[in-house]
């Protein structure tokens, strides 16, 4: 759409607010209400606004940034539905006063990413599958660790109480212009997933961030909370966000090869080889809260190991059985409070590295490795994933790929945020310590 197109879409749904939305290095969505009389200003990208208040951005000297709004991703709110008229948002790219785009905004870093991917050929699609947990609210609306169901995996009605919530959320998601393909009941207590239809990287990390946002605000319609915290509950399995990704060229997915081994072509292997060779970097954006190494740990399904299989749902990467139009790597590691943006731009850039490289996957492993002695994992060269967000910020840290795809602005910036967040953590005194200590020192 342009300009013009955008307006009368507004005079059409009784816009009568838009939101002008963004994210910030961590991938908290942002945004600014603006009267419907000032869009035509907004898309000629001459609102302002201080960045010096936004995590990551500038600092308080050089504090002027711009919103270039994002035609595309237009959509009217349906839960913000009134008599007096409708509110819409756009995504909005970040630029500095010259009109450069800002080196500090996730989107433009995954941009920048797409754009290489593109001058070799190729485009990548990805597909997210996020879950999160609903917990019960306090009288005085405060959420709390009670979740509203004790229901388990693929539960119904009346076991599985959140069938309501996740039909709202699924109704709202289609008239913004979701494409869904499921939802369900996850294993733990209270847990869900609404899946959507994969898309290129930077549709769906913006849809992922609208998702997240939808999946909030109509679960406080309904009286509950929503989190996308990794692991709120100890001994329950935590919440992943598996991400499907594969790679096109000239108009068909380049990953598969019908005459190749588990017909997988050498695009699939070198770009597989090139998530294993950097996912250790990876993991401190693809998992990157102190809570989300309380999920990376043996035995609630969730893959620690640094290894990949043709189905295995033990390894970091599978590749599900489905081939043609369809094959594709689904990388297990992820979970859902990542920065979408980062995330998608750092796996890109590992698999086109791979793929620049010719690099070559270790052999598949068809054993669960779950159940292997740490003898039997060293002798087939498994290794594991960081144990801390600290040891993943080292990894980050020495991976000059990982860091030229993010830039050196958004590097700089997301360590040191991240090393100060480990070490208000390590300064903690948690209450298994006095459980544990209390007493016997």
């Amino acid at each position: 759409m342009d300009k013009r197109d955008l307006i009368e879409r507004c005079r059409e749904h009784n816009v009568r607010f838009v939101r002008l939305q963004f994210t910030e290095l961590h991938g908290h969505l942002k945004n600014i209400s603006i009267p419907v009389e000032e869009l035509g200003k907004a898309l000629d990208n001459e609102l302002m606004f201080d960045g010096s208040s936004i995590r990551g951005y500038k600092r308080i000297e050089q504090s002027d940034m711009y919103f270039h709004p994002d035609p595309s991703t237009f959509a009217v709110l349906p839960w913000r539905h009134r008599e007096s008229g409708a509110t819409a948002r756009l995504i909005c790219d970040v630029a500095d006063p010259d009109g450069t785009p800002f080196a500090g905004d996730p989107r433009v870093a995954l941009k920048r990413v797409m754009a290489r991917a593109a001058e070799r050929g190729y485009t990548m699609s990805v597909g997210p599958e996020a879950e999160f947990f609903l917990f019960k609210r306090d009288a005085q609306g405060n959420p709390t660790v009670d979740t509203h169901d004790r229901a388990r995996y693929f539960d119904v009605a009346p076991s599985d109480l959140g069938e309501e919530t996740r039909r709202d959320i699924e109704d709202t998601l289609a008239q913004m212009g979701f494409k869904l393909e499921a939802s369900h009941h996850e294993v733990a207590i209270g847990q869900h997933e609404i899946d959507f239809r994969h898309d290129d990287p930077l549709t769906t990390a913006d849809n992922l961030i609208t998702f997240r946002w939808v999946v909030r605000v109509i679960a406080a319609e309904h009286g509950m909370h929503a989190t996308f915290m990794p692991k709120p509950i100890f001994g329950e399995n935590g919440s992943g966000m598996h991400v499907n990704q594969s790679l096109s060229k000239d108009g068909a997915n380049a990953f598969f090869a019908a005459d190749g081994d588990l017909q997988l072509s050498d695009d699939a292997r070198a770009y597989i080889a090139g998530l294993l060779t950097h996912v250790k970097g990876i993991t401190a954006i693809a998992n990157p809260i102190v809570n989300s190494y309380k999920r990376l740990v043996p035995g609630y399904e969730a893959p620690v190991y640094v290894a990949w299989s043709p189905g295995n749902r033990s390894a970091a990467i599978r590749v599900p059985a489905k081939r043609g139009n369809s094959t594709r790597a689904e990388l297990r590691t992820p979970d859902p409070s990542t920065n979408p943006y980062l995330a998608f731009a750092v796996m890109l850039a590992a698999g086109m590295d791979g793929i620049e490289k010719g690099l070559t996957p270790p052999a598949p492993v068809n054993k669960n490795i779950y159940h292997l002695s740490d003898a039997e994992s060293a002798e087939l060269g498994i290794e594991s994933l960081p144990h801390t967000l600290s040891a993943a910020l080292d990894a980050l840290e020495a991976d000059p790929v990982l860091t030229e795809a993010l830039g050196a602005h958004i590097t700089d910036a997301y360590l040191t945020e991240k090393r100060a967040e480990w070490a208000e953590y390590r300064a903690q005194v948690h209450q298994w310590e006095i459980d544990q200590y209390m007493e016997s020192f």
